[in-house]
């Protein structure tokens, strides 16, 4: 039996007064205590960075520490000779598949666990909590089953599916917890103007979860762009494989390719760096928001 969950009363957040205590407190300490560590910690995260830079601006067979001058030899090897460029475009519809896929589809469940009870749901959530402690590499074998079945096997289209499968328990817990911070009174007052349920869900509900769409979205796009193990398994045709697995090309058992190799690393890394510099904001907000209630 399936049952709409009645409102919670609401109240009033006030902040208590420990939490304004400690708020002063931290905002007395010295400026110089908070930045130092943020420098050694920021130093320590960069030195990597610009190590892989170096190897892929600097010449071949350069041991300059400045790039310069910078052909960009490296891009131009990987990109062209190393079907860089193939990996790049089936990497895009990859991510941008699983995105929307996935998207959709918690959003449809987060609401159903938001705002229904039913007689499984603490199952339900259990098992999608239990889910998040198998690792993917469990799956490989009756995915692979099941699109070869489907004749998917060496299509984009099976990675997709696998990428979306994967991502689905811990979006689907999070796009939930969204909704229940978005004010059922609101829905109450479409339904009274006339709206039914999929309406009053697309005008009132819908604009209010942008954050935590694009906090879900996100990091199922990035996960299934970095995503090594199921592009390798169901992907033979050269064509059809992504990034992950045309990183893994550059390295052979007798050698490796170290500026092709730090080249095709920064390629793989400046979409995803561009995706988060343009959403930390809705990140921030969203998993915000999310952390209020569960």
């Amino acid at each position: 039996m399936i049952t709409e969950i009645a409102p919670a009363p609401e109240h009033v957040a006030t902040e208590p007064a420990q939490a304004r205590k400690k708020r002063r407190a931290w905002d007395e300490v010295p400026r110089w205590q908070i930045y130092l560590p943020l420098s050694v910690y920021l130093l320590f995260t960069l030195i990597p960075f610009y190590r892989i830079l170096l190897f892929a601006l600097r010449p071949a067979g350069s041991t300059s520490l400045v790039p310069w001058p910078m052909p960009f030899e490296h891009f131009q090897k990987v990109w062209t000779e190393r079907s860089f460029g193939t990996y790049f475009a089936n990497s895009v519809y990859v991510g941008l598949a699983t995105l929307v896929l996935t998207t959709v589809v918690a959003l449809a469940g987060g609401y159903a666990l938001a705002r229904f009870d039913f007689r499984v749901k603490r199952g339900f959530m259990l098992a999608l909590l239990c889910s998040q402690f198998v690792p993917g590499a469990l799956l490989l074998v009756p995915l692979f089953q099941i699109f070869a079945k489907l004749s998917m096997i060496n299509s984009l289209g099976s990675v997709v599916i696998a990428e979306t499968v994967f991502q689905l328990p811990q979006s689907m817990i999070l796009i939930s917890g969204f909704i229940r911070n978005v004010p059922y009174s609101l829905e109450e007052a479409a339904w009274v103007d006339g709206c039914n349920r999929l309406t009053a869900f697309r005008i009132v509900v819908l604009p209010l979860l942008r954050p935590g769409l694009i906090a879900v979205g996100s990091f199922a796009f990035v996960h299934a762009w970095n995503h090594f193990l199921f592009a390798l398994m169901f992907l033979s045709d050269q064509s059809k494989q992504t990034i992950p697995v045309g990183l893994n090309t550059l390295m052979s058992a007798d050698s490796v390719d170290l500026g092709a190799l730090a080249a095709g690393g920064v390629i793989a890394a400046v979409p995803v760096v561009i995706v988060f510099a343009f959403i930390q904001k809705w990140l921030i907000t969203g998993f915000g928001a999310g952390a209020v209630k569960g």
